[in-house]
């Protein structure tokens, strides 16, 4: 890990400058040795880093629904050419071509993510040997290593020997405490993640081998971070459970906002504007507009949601449009007029009496 660690080194020092900055911060408020201190400084490059990599996230949505889309002919292609590797290779990449759809963007979050990780490990490496870095001098190297969070030094680990955590003013004890549990937290924040994703915004009209990959995936990643955790600073462990957190809070928003199509969660969203149109009548909001102006454009091309969606809206007597706006349908309110012109037009005969029934009618005299 130091190794690595190592090749990111270039970026060490705005990392640390960022760090420093914050800590100029939080140092003026809960003192420049606290815990507390260093350990918002730490968050709050995790805030900076993930708001700066919003677009690389919208990207990363669009490539992963993109792949989805594709895995059907994907499929195909492989079992057309599964004696020809060159051909199928030939064939995969004019297939992104002509979609625009790139495999790497799925990944460019954590992968823009990754040097600001490494450096932030670099230096949280320097500060358990005592040793300036970066941005920080000694002496606030000396104050990032006094710094305690929950008893465990930032710069300490949990696999660290008892004389090197000593060293740091701790008890190995507190350090595999607290490092133990934000490894379970980290571990099952990323386990939460792929699990909500899986099960509530994947496209269930489609069933590909993508599916089952993603199944893999949400078991192994969080088995990964906690053999890798144990390897991690208390500093970078509060990093890497930060950004679980941002990532599960930016996905969560997601779903509710902007599902991808086919999936459970565009039921559970188009029911919800559903209930909004019941209620108010008409439909609010440019971004839910947009999503029902897709909806109309997409024609007999839509999903099973999306027919349902449009079906409920008719049967309420409503009928969306291009634009995303939704008004009462033109045929319906005709329907409704013409029913209730007609009821008032037609008059119930006056009820005779016995007597009138049994009384043949006289015929009308002859001119």
């Amino acid at each position: 890990m130091d190794t690595i660690a190592s090749l990111f080194s270039f970026i060490t020092y705005p990392v640390s400058w960022i760090i420093v900055q914050f800590h100029s911060l939080y140092g003026a408020i809960f003192g420049e040795s606290s815990g507390l201190a260093w350990g918002l400084s730490i968050v709050s490059l995790v805030i900076l880093i993930r708001i700066c990599l919003i677009p690389l996230f919208v990207k990363q949505i669009k490539a992963t629904r993109g792949m989805q889309a594709l895995q059907p002919k994907m499929k195909a292609i492989q079992e057309r050419y599964k004696n020809d590797k060159q051909r199928q290779s030939e064939e995969m990449m004019k297939l992104y071509k002509e979609t625009g759809t790139n495999p790497l963007s799925s990944c460019l979050p954590i992968l823009a993510q990754s040097p600001f990780f490494f450096a932030l490990y670099h230096t949280l490496s320097n500060i358990a040997d005592g040793k300036p870095v970066g941005a920080m001098d000694q002496q606030l190297v000396d104050s990032a290593r006094a710094a305690k969070i929950f008893g465990a030094p930032i710069a300490a680990k949990f696999m660290d020997t008892p004389e090197k955590v000593a060293a740091l003013g701790a008890t190995l004890t507190d350090v595999r405490i607290v490092t133990a549990v934000m490894i379970i937290m980290m571990s099952l924040s990323q386990f939460y993640t792929q699990r909500q994703l899986m099960q509530k915004n994947v496209d269930l009209s489609v069933k590909t081998p993508f599916m089952q990959q993603q199944k893999m995936l949400m078991y192994i990643f969080p088995v990964i971070f906690a053999v890798m955790g144990i390897n991690f600073p208390v500093g970078v462990l509060v990093y890497w459970l930060t950004t679980n957190v941002w990532t599960m809070g930016q996905q969560m928003y997601v779903i509710n906002q902007n599902p991808t199509p086919g999936s459970k969660a565009q039921d559970q969203y188009l029911t919800r504007l559903l209930k909004q149109i019941s209620s108010h009548g008409e439909l609010k909001g440019r971004g839910r507009k947009r999503v029902v102006a897709a909806i109309v454009a997409k024609g007999p091309d839509r999903n099973d949601n999306e027919r349902k969606f449009i079906a409920t809206l008719t049967k309420q007597g409503m009928a969306a449009q291009p634009d995303g706006s939704v008004i009462k349908s033109v045929e319906a309110t005709a329907d409704s007029d013409a029913a209730s012109g007609g009821a008032a037009k037609r008059q119930q005969p006056k009820r005779q009496s016995k007597s009138q029934r049994q009384t043949p009618s006289k015929p009308a005299p002859k001119k």
